[in-house]
């Protein structure tokens, strides 16, 4: 590998041919600000806010700038500060400054950079263009006033989601990030994956607040208010509250949603060891009886809206199963109701999760069980975090004691495991190799089916018979396998896809992780290995050895699959325009 010498602020460094000015500064510990880079997906200098001094006549964009033998770069000359400050001072001077009331207030990169170079005012005021707001998504909000035109949303939907449900229209100083024919997100293909919030510096885009639904149901006297929090939840959460990307806080969790004043704290990890009965009960059917094959999970809600615009052909192909979280709902809104004596209609069931598409999913006329919804309310990690806050919880200083409620809580590592890409697979392949063999084997981790590998791809022996499989996450990589298997190129039994890149660890629900810190640390890396760690803590590693489980099936579903099990825990898709 050819090296280049360059020299950044009298500090020597050497990096392979290619490297830009800002991976070589950041090499060497030295930080050049930035506003529109995003590693590996918005890398085209469009902001000027990472300008240099190379030496030449005009200063250079370290982002898409590279390197050359001898070059010697300065970071921080006068002339370099007020071309930053002037840059900034222009974006502010477009930018509709309401921080106090922003949802990204003290978190935003922008005000974060403007506090950084000292930056308060605007040489550069005058009129501005009053945008509406888009309101009208379940998902997602997205207030134009507030854009910087960055493009990052536009890179993630189109470059890594595969989508392009947004872009730049008009021109000139009317510039705006929208859709086209200044339709509404809700009219357009977009899946409401909310990965466009997480990339978004600001607070342009972010997700349908159902904070005060949750705080109206929890004082109302007459209602059993049911929470839910999904597997992703316990290892990103302490983010939001300063603990390192990944850590687990599945107690300190438990413990604030106990404060919260939540009646009744279950565990979505249970509706994840049921959905692997169901989910493992109906592969072995498909294969033993000729059905629908590939097999597609049908965890994702972002997915499943993806195929529905997409490829509605293969609505046969998706599993029929629910999500954990509609599972779990039904379950509680059925069983638990039965068991406790309660109407279910007196009964609020409050999913917390990592994904916005949650909410749409929540919403969706098929998911009503004797004409209830399932899950009445779905906030995110974020939303979650925010009533934390308010409700002024020393989140840290919280006991770590897990405290689910009991009947449909229990659950084994193979549920946690869902959050992580592959996770889903995993834990199929734990249940349907142990049926398939009639014997439990001491075969617990996959590991072929781990990674974020954007498609992986692997082929057991099940009972003396191959099952290949595949694994795909964003919906960028599930249309490039599913074009393969159109073309004839490759063929599987069963395959995993998860809309967000890298499963729900990196749903569009979690906290936000800064441009800076995402170029040394991969959060979809950091919060799975917290998952893992939680499946390899756990005394029980198989969804089909849950206890719990097996007395819900004994006593009230009978066989997975079954009638009753099809009416509460499977449902139908819609081809979408």
């Amino acid at each position: 590998m050819e090296m280049v010498n360059v020299t950044i602020d009298g500090a020597r460094v050497s990096v392979p041919a290619g490297t830009t000015v800002l991976q070589a500064a950041h090499q060497a510990h030295i930080r050049i600000p930035t506003l529109c880079f995003l590693k590996d997906i918005n890398e085209f200098g469009a902001c000027r806010m990472c300008v240099v001094d190379v030496g030449a006549r005009s200063l250079a964009a370290a982002c898409v700038m590279p390197v050359s033998e001898g070059m010697v770069v300065k970071t921080n000359t006068p002339a370099v500060r007020a071309a930053r400050k002037a840059v900034l001072e222009l974006i502010l001077s477009n930018h509709e400054r309401k921080c106090l009331s922003c949802v990204r207030s003290q978190n935003c990169e922008l005000q974060a950079l403007a506090r950084e170079l000292g930056v308060e005012e605007s040489r550069f005021e005058g009129p501005n263009i009053e945008y509406p707001l888009d309101l009208f998504s379940p998902s997602i909000v997205r207030d134009p006033n507030k854009c910087i035109l960055c493009r990052r949303c536009v890179s993630m939907c189109r470059k890594v989601q595969g989508i392009g449900a947004i872009g730049p229209v008009l021109r000139g100083f009317k510039t705006v990030i929208a859709p086209p024919f200044d339709k509404s997100l809700n009219d357009t293909n977009c899946i409401n994956c909310g990965q466009c919030i997480t990339v978004c510096p600001v607070g342009a885009l972010r997700e349908k607040d159902d904070t005060d639904k949750v705080w109206q149901a929890l004082s109302d006297p007459d209602k059993v208010v049911v929470v839910q929090p999904a597997p992703a939840i316990r290892v990103a959460l302490g983010e939001e509250f300063g603990l390192p990307i990944g850590t687990r806080v599945t107690g300190k969790m438990t413990q604030a949603l106990r404060r919260l004043g939540f009646d009744k704290v279950f565990d979505t990890d249970f509706g994840a060891d049921l959905t692997i009965m169901e989910e493992a009960t109906e592969l072995i059917g498909r294969i033993q009886n000729g059905g629908a094959l590939p097999m597609f999970t049908s965890c994702s809600p972002g997915w499943i809206k993806y195929v529905e615009h997409n490829y509605p052909e293969l609505i046969p192909n998706l599993s029929t199963c629910k999500s954990p979280m509609e599972m779990e709902g039904a379950i509680i809104k059925s069983y638990y109701a039965l068991q406790a004596g309660i109407n279910p209609e007196d009964i609020v069931v409050v999913g917390v999760m990592p994904c916005t598409a949650k909410k749409f999913e929540a919403a969706r006329p098929e998911m009503k069980v004797n004409g209830l919804r399932s899950v009445d309310i779905s906030i995110t990690t974020r939303e979650l975090a925010r009533m934390i806050r308010e409700s002024g919880i020393d989140f840290v200083s919280l006991p770590d004691e897990e405290d689910f409620d009991e009947l449909v809580a229990q659950s084994t590592g193979a549920a946690a495991i869902f959050g992580a890409t592959g996770g889903v697979m995993e834990a199929a392949l734990r249940t349907a190799a142990d049926v398939l063999e009639g014997r439990s084997l001491e075969q617990v981790n996959y590991t072929e089916v781990r990674g974020i590998e954007g498609i992986k791809e692997a082929t057991f022996t099940l009972a003396g018979k191959e099952l290949k499989v595949a694994v795909a996450h964003s919906t960028g990589a599930a249309k490039k396998l599913i074009e393969r298997i159109k073309a004839g190129d490759a063929s599987y039994a069963f395959i995993e896809v998860m809309a967000c890149p890298g499963g729900c660890v990196n749903g569009g629900g979690q906290p936000i992780v800064s441009a800076y810190k995402r170029m040394d640390i991969d959060p979809r890396v950091e919060r799975a290995k917290g998952l893992y760690a939680e499946d390899e803590a756990k005394v029980l590693r198989k969804s089909h050895e849950n206890p719990d489980v097996k007395k819900l099936y004994a006593d009230f579903l009978g066989e997975p699959n079954g009638h009753k099990a099809h009416k509460l825990l499977h449902t139908t898709y819609t081809p979408r325009a």
